[in-house]
């Protein structure tokens, strides 16, 4: 327990790093671009008996917080690097250590390129849900998402998922993920995601801070590209019922109804979340590498070390502390309960840490205020 009767909260999430390397060469990856090039020295695959360890502690944090499930996933670089035999191994062994008292649901984030049949057999044993990164259409994706000689990669995705959405793997199909480019058309962009029939479609903000900020933010209050390019979209997605999910605007909608957020890009939800490295280190959120070599790092590793004290990490707590965490000005926005100063990463500046606005609260603000109006807007037409 810690201060002012404040309890932390357990971890249900743990991201499994089983490869440190990529086959593809984003250009806005926040493992390989950005300020955290940790990687270079951690090996590149993580070590069967490391899985073993993990298997033990993910069990033994559960069954200390009495929790009944917990969900794995499988990252990278990009986890098909390992083989789908490896992957196959390290969820039986993580679900043979939690025994019949935990259920361990699994999930793997993939870029789809090796996404071939005898892996989704593989999966479909498991029952492991499969996303998967794509950027929109073959040129919007291929602007960014390419291999190393420059080749795109939309062609091999597109074939994966077509493969996915057969009617032996499409339970297994649990969406999209796709990085805002301004430089795509954002209906454009949703309208291509969509031939995929995703069941949800998640709008990932690029990674950037006030000292590093993301392409086209501008400081200008009056120019927010980013909620501009995201109410086209919504525009186009909202009344379109049973299209798709889109993850950002269900939580904004949930968190102006009353509800409260399951995103940590909105909203005040404690996180739950942990990353293990492939060397066993313990880290906060991937995304905190866009800050500095070593934003993530907790000091900690599987071998050592409980889960339990990376709980006690000041950016855990500040992750789980919500609104307390706030800057005064998130605190005196109308929306600042809704937006919650947006994923923690983006808040960054040099001097003041992460007791900052995020990096896109003009954009933000747009988009929620927007929702907000449609909402009332209609709120108001169905009461008349």
């Amino acid at each position: 327990m810690l201060q002012d009767g404040w309890e932390p909260r357990p971890f249900r999430q743990f991201l499994l790093k089983v490869h440190s390397r990529c086959n593809l060469a984003c250009d806005y990856c926040y493992v390989y671009t950005l300020a955290d090039q940790s990687w270079r020295s951690r090996p590149k695959i993580m070590a069967p008996e490391l899985i073993t360890t993990a298997a033990a502690r993910i069990t033994e944090h559960a069954e200390r917080h009495q929790v009944d499930s917990v969900r794995l996933i499988l990252h990278g670089g990009e986890p098909l690097l390992v083989g789908h035999a490896y992957l196959r191994d390290a969820v039986e062994t993580i679900r043979a250590h939690a025994g019949p008292g935990l259920r361990v649901d699994a999930a793997v984030q993939t870029n789809g390129v090796l996404l071939d049949d005898d892996a989704l057999r593989c999966f479909a044993d498991l029952d492991v849900k499969v996303g998967v990164s794509l950027d929109g259409s073959p040129r919007g994706n291929d602007r960014n998402r390419r291999f190393s000689d420059g080749r795109g990669s939309y062609e091999p995705v597109a074939k994966a998922l077509r493969l996915l959405t057969r009617p032996p793997f499409q339970h297994l199909y649990s969406g999209l993920l796709c990085t805002v480019d301004l430089a795509n058309h954002p209906v454009e962009t949703y309208e291509a995601l969509l031939e995929f029939r995703p069941p949800m479609i998640d709008f990932l903000l690029p990674h950037g801070t006030w000292e590093s900020p993301p392409p086209g933010r501008s400081p200008d209050p009056k120019k927010t590209p980013y909620g501009d390019w995201l109410v086209a979209v919504f525009d186009r997605w909202y009344g379109s019922s049973g299209e798709t999910v889109v993850r950002l605007f269900e939580e904004i909608i949930h968190m102006l109804l009353g509800g409260k957020s399951a995103s940590e890009s909105v909203g005040l939800t404690p996180t739950s979340l942990v990353v293990i490295e492939t060397d066993g280190t313990i880290e906060q959120t991937d995304a905190l590498k866009v800050v500095q070599h070593g934003a993530p790092a907790t000091g900690l590793n599987i071998v050592d070390h409980p889960f339990d004290l990376a709980l006690e990490h000041p950016g855990m707590v500040a992750r789980q502390l919500g609104w307390e965490a706030l800057s005064d000005t998130c605190k005196s926005c109308r929306f600042g309960r809704v937006c919650g100063a947006g994923l923690y990463p983006h808040r960054y500046r040099p001097g003041t840490g992460f007791r900052n606005p995020s990096v896109y609260c003009y954009d933000l603000y747009r988009l929620i205020g927007h929702i907000h109006s449609r909402l009332v807007r209609d709120l108001r037409r169905s009461s008349t």
